[in-house]
């Protein structure tokens, strides 16, 4: 394995964040990606094709926590299939304990599923049977939390209990956006679990996990300064949104922006943006169904653009609208082809505006 970079898409529960927990710990490279179920898996694969395709090295595809259809398993084995008659080694592999996979794995090989346990423990004991592992101590014991909770072995009262926390803390954990932003997503999750970790085996570790995810959190986006959470994760946020300008900037009648999709709290993060970044003009939030939120700072009327985007309104510097056809994506780059897409568009058939600050 260690001539193979390793492209790891799992799920985006407890059980699936877990696998890539069990992963960190191998000494190879490796990409993480996350997808729920539906097109986004799909979406997410193709992306790792494109991603092995560009680097041209060997690689192993790796699926944790879950299930292809049929259609889906036929489609990843031809397309693999090709990468390997273009002179690109792949393997593919998939661990997974969902019945509904019988289908596909009853067809391919490369499709591992096992309804005993979990992913975590399936992947758990794939990895220190197949790959170089640097175990920590703790490992055999999270993964029987995981393995109990996952599966709902109430007889396992303690890890049961400790399990449902820590899946709490993944599910309830929305302060970053895992489109945009999924590697920093990911490392933030799986920080959080091993912080949660370290409960494990002292008494009443459930009660003591559960009061202590608000300080943990901030923890992780702390600095010098103390603050409530909020303060912070904006603060975290704005400087990932900053660091993301060069890919992530559109222009509109010579005004420039900042598109974001699904981070949400355009009032906070978006002003925030504004004072932080004064050279642009605007910024607008896309949300996963097509609204859209707008903020400026006295440079442009959001209110008019708003107006010719999506026949929406609001406020010189706050408005909002829905754009009407939008399609639902689960990667930034195909959002930003659809809104550069409308930007064409609407700029085709309108002269050109001036927009300036109102006079005080």
């Amino acid at each position: 394995m260690t001539n193979r970079t390793i492209h790891h898409l799992s799920h985006i529960d407890l059980d699936g964040y877990s696998c890539q927990l069990v992963m960190q710990y191998t000494p190879y490279t490796k990409f993480n990606y996350n997808a729920n179920y539906g097109a986004e898996v799909k979406q997410k694969l193709e992306m790792i094709l494109e991603n092995i395709q560009k680097a041209k090295e060997n690689a192993l595809i790796l699926i944790t926590d879950l299930n292809l259809t049929a259609d889906e398993s036929r489609w990843i084995t031809q397309e693999v299939a090709r990468l390997c008659e273009n002179k690109i080694d792949v393997k593919l592999t998939l661990l997974d304990h969902h019945g509904s996979g019988e289908e596909s794995a009853k067809k391919h090989e490369w499709y591992y599923l096992d309804v005993t346990r979990c992913a975590t423990k399936i992947t758990y004991d794939y990895v220190k049977e197949h790959f170089e592992y640097n175990e920590p101590v703790w490992m055999a014991k999270y993964v029987a939390v995981v393995n109990a909770v996952d599966l709902w072995i109430k007889e396992e009262h303690d890890n049961f209990e400790f399990g449902k926390v820590c899946m709490r803390l993944v599910t309830e954990t929305k302060e970053l956006n895992r489109v945009m932003f999924a590697e920093e997503d990911l490392i933030y999750k799986l920080s959080l679990l091993k912080e949660a970790v370290k409960f494990i085996g002292l008494e009443n570790a459930p009660i003591l996990l559960d009061e202590s995810i608000h300080k943990i959190k901030k923890e992780f986006f702390k600095k010098d300064q103390d603050n409530t959470l909020d303060n912070l994760a904006t603060d975290y946020l704005v400087k990932l949104l900053g660091e993301a300008r060069s890919d992530k900037t559109i222009y509109y009648k010579g005004y420039r922006g900042f598109l974001s999709y699904g981070v949400g709290n355009t009032s906070i993060v978006g002003n925030g943006f504004l004072v932080a970044y004064p050279e642009y003009d605007f910024i607008v939030d896309i949300s996963y169904r097509g609204a859209m939120s707008l903020r400026a700072n006295f440079q442009v009327s959001v209110s008019q653009i708003a107006k010719e985007w999506a026949n929406g309104g609001g406020h010189p510097n706050a408005a909002g609208g829905r754009i009407i056809g939008f399609k639902e994506q689960y990667r930034y780059d195909k959002v930003k082809q659809q809104i550069e897409a409308l930007i064409s568009d609407k700029e085709s058939v309108a002269g050109k505006l001036e927009w300036k600050k109102e006079e005080e």
